[in-house]
């Protein structure tokens, strides 16, 4: 027996019972899955549809033997389009922790894109389509089910895409200096009063209004000359 095979034979024998990610077991895959998919559902209409792929751990793991895994989801991890989830072992002779990259596709009804369009458009009914499309394939927010007609383009865009919230120009409610409606909130309760509007409202950007007393707020622009107080 030449000394290469008998070095072969005593590491095979002293080497402990771990396991190679080359044997993942199709239990851990899909428990992977289901979590994916019952975070991904969470805030989607019903009928969307969601298309999980789990990928391959890094072949250089070893594992050893657990009687019980967990999948979580990693602190900072979205799970639309390429992510990453974890699997941890929380019953066995020896603990562990990983992450193996998944990639969630997501299709869905959404506003879509009927035509080349140039920055600065101002949209109408034949520029745009309400179809399912892949609503995972970039970053950002997705309109909802109210028309976008009306609203105006920030950049160009491409027969076919996706119309997302940061692809419109944000909307101008009032100008500073203008007198608005201002609306507080809270549990069981809702007042209104006027104010006067420190900056421009615009759409997602906070501003500062004067109320009763002389009293400065934050607000959030809603509508036309209408804000819901922050503070």
């Amino acid at each position: 027996m030449s000394w290469r095979l008998i070095l072969t034979v005593a590491a095979c024998l002293l080497a402990p019972s771990w396991a190679r990610a080359s044997a993942w077991p199709v239990e851990w895959t899909q428990r992977l899955e289901g979590l994916a998919e019952q975070a991904a559902r969470a805030a989607l209409p019903a009928e969307a549809r969601v298309d999980i792929d789990v990928g391959a751990p890094d072949p250089r793991l070893r594992l050893a033997p657990c009687q019980r895994v967990q999948p979580f989801v990693p602190a900072g991890q979205s799970l639309w389009g390429r992510s990453r989830l974890g699997l941890r072992c929380v019953e066995g002779a020896s603990r562990w922790s990983v992450t193996i990259p998944v990639v969630v596709r997501v299709t869905a009804p959404t506003w879509v894109v009927s035509q080349p369009l140039p920055a600065g458009t101002v949209l109408a009914v034949e520029h745009l389509r309400w179809a399912p499309a892949e609503v995972s394939a970039e970053p950002g927010p997705v309109l909802g089910t109210q028309s976008p007609v009306g609203r105006t383009l920030a950049r160009p865009m491409e027969a076919g895409e996706v119309l997302r919230q940061p692809h419109l120009r944000a909307r101008q409610w009032f100008a500073a200096g203008d007198t608005v409606q201002v609306r507080w909130q809270g549990q069981g309760f809702a007042v209104s009063a006027e104010g006067q509007a420190m900056g421009p409202g615009l759409e997602g950007a906070p501003v500062r209004v004067r109320v009763g007393g002389g009293r400065v707020i934050q607000a959030l622009p809603v509508a036309e000359r209408r804000v819901e107080a922050l503070s």
